[in-house]
């Protein structure tokens, strides 16, 4: 089974089914597809049948589509706990993650991931206001319902799809609660993750439209070393 990928540091939709193989300890290998350079459109053009990244291969299966990846490893590893066991708790957690793949545009579109960065101060709170009350309203209550560390307790799916908004949070010091900076934390201190983030501040590659200084104006692009 191999899972491709786009650059560590910045593929948020590359990180979710990433953490679900690796944390649920499901054998497979990953290859990088770059997203930046040249021909790159056409490599992912080759590889992929949407042209983006993540893509499952599974023998002759081709699966992209993040949360269409993790239903088919639920399926094909029911013994893993992918979602929660409790059926209500499993709903809450697919409408939580279906939610995050369809909103949440405001945090996307204004702070992209940037694994290697930190940059406090440099998003427009106006422009993410909305979204950051949204996650804490949905976090929080998934958090009181299960007690953390995680949405559901454990780690689920659900929260590998929040994973990439919990760095958002922290590469750009948004302002979140106690609880919101609490479950970042365990974000970062889960183990799959730690992975990831490793060989993230390992790539040299920079993609200047994942760059919030070029986005902004304020570098050239092709100028960020």
């Amino acid at each position: 089974m191999k899972l491709l990928i786009g650059n560590r540091n910045y593929s948020t939709w590359s990180l979710r089914p990433w953490l679900v193989l690796r944390h649920f300890e499901i054998p497979f290998e990953d290859e990088v597809l770059q997203l930046s350079g040249a021909g790159w459109r056409e490599t992912l053009a080759a590889r992929s049948p949407t042209g983006k990244v993540p893509v499952l291969l599974d023998g002759d299966l081709v699966v992209p589509e993040t949360i269409a990846i993790i239903e088919y490893l639920a399926d094909l590893y029911p013994e893993k706990p992918i979602w929660p066991a409790d059926r209500a708790d499993r709903a809450r957690a697919r409408a939580a993650a279906a939610e995050m793949h369809s909103a949440f545009m405001g945090l996307r579109s204004n702070a992209p991931m940037n694994l290697r960065a930190s940059h406090p101060g440099k998003v427009n709170l106006d422009a993410v206001r909305k979204d950051l009350h949204r996650v804490e309203v949905l976090w929080g209550d998934l958090l009181a319902r299960s007690g953390g560390p995680y949405l559901f307790g454990a780690f689920t799916a659900a929260d590998a799809m929040f994973a990439p908004l919990a760095t958002r949070l922290r590469t750009y010091d948004l302002p979140v609660s106690d609880v919101a900076g609490r479950y970042v934390e365990a974000i970062y201190a889960l183990p799959a993750f730690q992975d990831w983030l490793a060989q993230a501040l390992q790539e040299p590659w920079v993609v200047d439209d994942d760059e919030i200084d070029v986005i902004q104006g304020r570098v050239a692009p092709g100028t960020i070393a």
